[in-house]
């Protein structure tokens, strides 16, 4: 069975933002910006591959934007982060985008114990004022907009979404 042009768009955005947060614990602007246009335009033409409309498409957005502004304005998360969890409302929608955050933020803990089993740290070492969280070589952090689309990609496969892929 063919797979849905709106899921190839999906999964080929998705990997992008996965390999630069993962290489760089960055994601361009003009990523999240082509994410948001062409989630946009997937709803419209009604090839979401989550089977959402334009209405649903915008309402995803804006709950992405605004539930996780509050950890960015408390430095525990960056603004990539911010900006991809909002364009995947616009891919997912809200119940969907729920999934993705529960799914991603379990990953999330678990990188954060191989970190500190890893590098032998103190759980007190999470508590430090003032610096990352967790910094190893020249990473810091999780690569959390790696997690999230890889969580949205986990759903997308997982469930046949109507007008997306089957």
């Amino acid at each position: 069975m063919p797979i849905a042009p709106g899921a190839i768009v999906f999964t080929a955005w998705a990997a992008a933002v996965a390999i630069w947060d993962c290489r760089t614990r960055r994601v361009p602007n003009a990523l999240t910006v082509a994410g948001l246009a062409v989630a946009s335009a997937c709803s419209l033409m009604r090839i979401s591959p989550f089977g959402i409309t334009a209405a649903q498409a915008a309402q995803g957005a804006a709950l992405g934007f605004v539930a996780v502004l509050p950890f960015f304005l408390m430095r525990v998360m960056g603004a990539a982060d911010v900006k991809v969890f909002a364009v995947l409302g616009a891919w997912c929608g809200i119940p969907a985008l729920i999934d993705v955050w529960c799914m991603a933020s379990i990953a999330a803990a678990l990188h954060a114990v191989a970190l500190l089993v890893a590098a032998r740290m103190p759980v007190s070492a999470l508590w430090r004022r003032g610096q990352p969280t967790f910094t190893v070589g020249t990473r810091r952090g999780a690569p959390y907009a790696a997690l999230l689309v890889a969580a949205a990609a986990l759903i997308m496969i997982g469930h046949p979404f109507p007008g997306g892929h089957a």
